[in-house]
């Protein structure tokens, strides 16, 4: 392991093999992860699969220094590991991106950089020749982005390239780990990302990713791991000797929850469930609404959107041509700058979001972590604040909302230690769970879900979709907005496709995916 090779960064040592023997966390009486023992060669994408709180995450965060193992060791190219030490993984020539940013939004992209390969603060920040060396480093490996930009102002995709820019800078990386690194990734994105790692495989590189989808291991792993509740499903197996079905039935075993629909919550408000209501000619319209552009996500233009009881229809397109303010606008957090939104036939287009709240509306947001959820504030208080905020003065005891909780997360398979710890110890996919638990009652008239099942294993998002057949099912409205077209597909009765903040297309469910990525990019008009 002492060659070295040539690179487009330069030249960098090969990589790492990894060696992680009897490894186990605990983090009070919870078990994450139980006598784990696997292999990983360099020169290859390793893929690590697995449900929702598996224990990926914890493995990858055991590797990288992060988190020390009650028992166990990590060895790299036979040498231990320092346990629970960073700094040391890092010297040993590991790193990881991780599913949250690390990078300050605040900084340049320069001094983002300058701060992660140092750690030396803001010393010599301004200088011209490091603005500079940054540009150069950019342009031969980064992403297309001025080395003075703010990270704040780039594009998710643009914040993922320099997150592993941020990775590979020194040239001292030789196993670099990815936890869930397409979740956020439109599919040209999720391409480009595959083309970057298959190259530093090639270049001797070791690289692990955590991923869900198995079309995507197919696309770039040249192995397959799969844990399931803190252990080893499928040791380490080279995927050209592991078919689907068997990696699946791994992955699910049999707690698998695909295809279940949950019980409907209590009402938070007392009304009626949505099968005794008497459904209205259009549960949510918009009428030639148009909103002021926020960002990178285009303002929409004069749309025109109508969704009946029990439809579901999905919202396509490229990222950033009006998603975000068509899910803002109809949330009640941004106001249009003309047209009129409509909800059970009352205007409510001027109305607060708890005046949509009450009326039954629920949303799903884009960023979970930002949106979604307080990453500090406890689970029953996540998802307990909706109810209260729906109770009309009716009072509530803590004891009673940790019960009503509990219940919903148990509903949802959420994988949790108490209803008291802070949203943010949940993994990813766990995060988004709660939240569906939180949105999805009985009282729901109408549901916005953007990016449903992003970050979820195969058992979660096959019972997400059957709990939006059942929500359409009930007579609830749902608006599922996606860059995935296979899941609009499965899920949706017709598809409209946003283009330059403009409804441009209306078509079936069973539209070709070329013919509705030739809407998305223009080679077809409404």
């Amino acid at each position: 392991m002492s060659s070295s090779i040539s690179t487009r960064t330069g030249t960098r040592t090969s990589g790492a093999s990894l060696q992680v023997a009897d490894v186990s966390v605990t983090f009070g009486s919870f078990t994450a992860l139980r006598n784990i023992s696997v292999g990983f060669e360099p020169g290859k994408v390793h893929a690590i699969v697995g449900q929702n709180g598996a224990g990926k995450t914890t493995f990858a965060r055991v590797v990288c220094g992060l988190y020390e193992p009650t028992f166990g060791r990590v060895l790299v190219d036979g040498a231990l590991l320092p346990a629970g030490d960073v700094l040391a993984a890092r010297a040993h020539g590991v790193d990881m991106v991780h599913q949250n940013f690390s990078l300050p939004p605040s900084f340049t992209v320069a001094e983002a950089l300058h701060l992660f390969r140092t750690g030396t603060g803001m010393r010599s920040f301004r200088g011209k020749q490091l603005v500079r060396h940054c540009q150069q480093e950019l342009d031969r490996h980064g992403p297309p982005v001025s080395a003075r930009a703010r990270v704040r102002d780039l594009s998710v995709e643009a914040r993922q390239g320099l997150e592993i820019t941020r990775a590979l800078s020194g040239g001292q990386t030789r196993l670099l780990i990815l936890d869930e690194p397409t979740a956020v990734l439109s599919p040209p994105a999720v391409e480009a990302l595959f083309r970057r790692l298959r190259e530093l495989a090639v270049e001797g590189m070791t690289v692990l990713v955590v991923l869900h989808k198995l079309a995507e291991v197919r696309a770039i792993a040249d192995t397959v791991t799969v844990l399931r509740a803190g252990e080893v499903a499928l040791p380490t197996t080279p995927l050209a000797d592991v078919d689907t079905e068997t990696i699946t039935e791994c992955i699910i075993g049999e707690d698998a929850r695909a295809g279940r629909t949950p019980r409907p919550a209590p009402s938070a408000d007392g009304l009626p469930a949505t099968g005794e209501r008497r459904p209205t000619e259009s549960a949510l319209e918009l009428l030639a609404l148009s909103t002021q552009q926020q960002g990178r996500d285009a303002g929409l233009r004069e749309v025109d959107l109508r969704v009946r009881p029990g439809e579901v229809v999905g919202i396509a397109g490229v990222e950033g041509n009006g998603q975000q303010a068509l899910v803002n606008v109809i949330a009640g957090l941004t106001a249009p700058s003309s047209g009129r939104v409509s909800m059970l036939g009352r205007d409510v287009t001027r109305a607060g979001v708890l005046t949509r709240r009450r009326l039954g509306l629920r949303l799903i947001p884009f960023d979970r972590n930002a949106q979604g959820v307080s990453l500090t504030s406890t689970l029953w208080q996540n998802v307990g604040v909706a109810g209260l905020l729906l109770a009309r003065g009716q009072f509530y005891a803590p004891r009673q909302v940790r019960r009503t909780v509990r219940a919903a997360l148990d509903r949802w398979g959420v994988k949790y230690r108490t209803v008291n710890q802070a949203a943010g110890e949940l993994s990813g996919g766990n995060v988004q769970r709660a939240i569906l638990a939180r949105e999805i009652t009985e009282d729901a008239r109408i549901v916005v879900a953007a990016q449903p099942t992003r970050g979820l294993d195969l058992g979660a998002t096959a019972f997400v979709h059957a709990t939006i057949r059942e929500l359409a099912a009930r007579g609830v409205a749902v608006v599922v907005v996606s860059s995935d077209l296979d899941e609009l597909r499965d899920t949706s009765d017709r598809i409209v496709v946003v283009r330059g903040g403009r409804a441009v297309a209306d078509l079936p469910a069973t539209a070709s995916l070329t013919e509705i990525g030739m809407a998305m990019v223009g080679g077809r008009d409404a």
